[in-house]
């Protein structure tokens, strides 16, 4: 792979403890999983590991709409009775309950993925990694597909800070609609999406003639693929058709979504991937050596879930892991077989015939070919970043942690996470505390709030929901038997915003219109009701 590549993780210590509801099929927990074996297989000594700071308000602005940030903010479990009008607007149904600090969940992994595009941007990192991102339904006013805030939208928003173009690639088993929709009319940014398509399979858009409008026709591309695909299948279209498109476009940045309900088995999937097959994708982008933002997305078997992310993070790090599994403390949820990889048994015919595969493959390439290569991009003044980057603490495993929203922290593993490591590891992780700006210590795991400012107040500008000035042009400028139940997260106070406008929704849903603070599109589509819900797919 030439030189060894500097590899950010972003990963925040209290993510598995955000728990949607018993009997919902995504679970938060399975990044905590997914965290043990990184930290067990040792890969984590190849990586430069950070607390996300959390997103603040207007960070999301940027894509999101002003009311719909403040019901997220306001709706408890406690009060959601008092929005009905506002649940169904800005939720739309049970795919996306409210759930304790939901906000507070969003904000954390919306924030690992726009520190990981400015460290892309200032070239500190060739590649960062955030499993807890990747969440891609989600629109500008509503929560879609367990997807409440766009954190992919929002990480291109800021490559485009610094980049003519970026490529997004999405091998969820869902199609990529939140992003694809957010860039429909531009050549700036290329969304890929291969994913299920058929039979009402959420959310029912996606299909091969989708290919973008006005200046970003033929920049977007939709994969629509049958049951049952398997790796062989796979790759004879991925493979070609990335490759042609990466030579007729020169993406100077890609964000990869590595979906896991892609993979056989998956509670909500119908594929017959295997986690080599699955990983062969990751690890063909990289191979074109371009800055990427690697996140996770769906995945609903959770044990197969934290496998296929720690797998990949190894292929990223071009490191080759054990098939058995190392001991520790999710040992159990393993079982029976305890290893990295495991057969594909599902008994699903592969409806992606040959032919099908090469016609698919065909109109692919041929709508490449109508693409204007290289698309140029006006100069424009450059918009300051969302996020320090001096102040992500970037570049050392001993940086202190901090008590600011714009100090990050490198993380180190709690004393519960290194039983046993070997004890040279064990040795190096085993600093319980670091020292604050104002001499005092905390340890590991704890939480720095932003001195002054109480969990749950606003910043400034934001009590009346009002946003800061943002430039014109942004390129300017499983089932619950899988794993144990995490605990709930700490309470956080509720900030109550001003009153949730009546007509928000009436007055845009199903509308294209223009964000007053960006020139991209912000479309807005109604639902296709017959697939409406990503619960309905769900075996439990």
């Amino acid at each position: 792979m030439g030189r060894s590549r500097k590899v950010a993780y972003f990963y925040d210590p209290e993510i598995g403890n955000y728990h949607y509801s018993n009997q919902h099929p995504m679970k938060p927990h399975r990044i905590k999983m997914t965290h043990a074996l990184i930290l067990h297989y040792g890969l984590y000594n190849d990586l430069e590991c950070f607390r996300p700071i959390p997103a603040e308000k207007r960070d999301l602005l940027k894509f999101h709409s002003s009311d719909y940030l403040s019901f997220l903010q306001t709706v408890t479990t406690d009060n959601q009775g008092e929005y009905e009008e506002e649940m169904h607007s800005f939720l739309g149904g049970e795919d996306c309950p409210v759930f304790n600090n939901m906000y507070q969940y969003c904000q954390k992994y919306a924030g690992a993925s726009i520190a990981g595009a400015v460290k892309l941007n200032h070239g500190t990192n060739d590649v960062v990694i955030n499993w807890s991102g990747g969440l891609h339904h989600a629109k500008k006013s509503e929560a879609s597909g367990f997807c409440y805030v766009n954190d992919i939208v929002l990480a291109i928003l800021e490559l485009l800070k610094y980049h003519e173009r970026v490529l997004y690639v999405d091998i969820d088993i869902h199609h990529g609609d939140g992003v694809e929709e957010a860039f429909l009319t531009t050549n700036r940014v290329m969304t890929v999406s291969f994913h299920k398509y058929g039979d009402n399979f959420f959310p029912g858009t996606g299909d091969l003639e989708s290919v973008g409008k006005q200046k970003g026709k033929y920049y977007a591309m939709n994969v629509p693929l049958k049951d049952g695909i398997d790796d062989q299948s796979y790759a004879a279209l991925f493979k070609p058709v990335m490759s042609k498109l990466i030579e007729v476009y020169q993406p100077t940045a890609v964000v990869f979504q590595s979906g896991a309900d892609s993979l056989a088995g998956d509670k909500l999937g119908a594929f017959n991937l295997s986690m080599r097959g699955h990983a062969e994708c990751l690890r063909f982008i990289q191979s074109f050596g371009l800055p990427m933002l690697v996140l996770g997305g769906g995945g609903y078997k959770i044990s197969n879930v934290s496998r296929c992310w720690a797998y990949e993070t190894g292929v990223i790090l071009d490191k080759e892991l054990e098939n058995q599994l190392p001991p520790h403390a999710y040992t159990n949820n393993y079982a029976p077989d305890f290893r990295l990889h495991i057969p594909v048994r599902t008994g699903k015919e592969n409806l992606n015939t040959p032919e099908r595969i090469a016609r698919l493959r065909n109109e692919l390439l041929q709508n490449i070919s109508r693409m204007e290569a290289v698309p140029s991009v006006p100069f424009h003044e450059r918009a300051p970043d969302l996020m320090k980057e001096e102040n992500i603490k970037h570049n050392q495993l001993e940086a202190e942690i901090s008590a600011t929203r714009l100090q990050g922290s490198c993380w180190q593993p709690p004393r519960d996470m290194r039983e046993g490591l070997p004890e040279e590891r064990q040795q190096r992780a085993d600093i319980s505390y670091r020292p604050l700006p104002n001499g005092e210590s905390l340890p590991f795991g704890a939480d720095a709030e932003r001195p002054g400012l109480p969990i749950g107040t606003a910043a400034a500008g934001e009590q009346n929901g009002e946003a800061p000035h943002v430039p014109s042009d942004p390129s300017t400028t499983e089932g619950t038997s899988d794993g144990p139940e995490p605990g709930k997260a700490q309470q956080e106070e509720v900030r109550v915003p001003r009153p949730l406008a009546k007509d928000t929704w009436a007055a845009t849903h199903g509308e294209a219109h223009l964000d007053n603070n960006m020139d991209l599109p912000r479309l807005v589509s109604p639902r296709n009701q017959e697939s409406s819900s990503m619960l309905k797919d769900f075996d439990a």
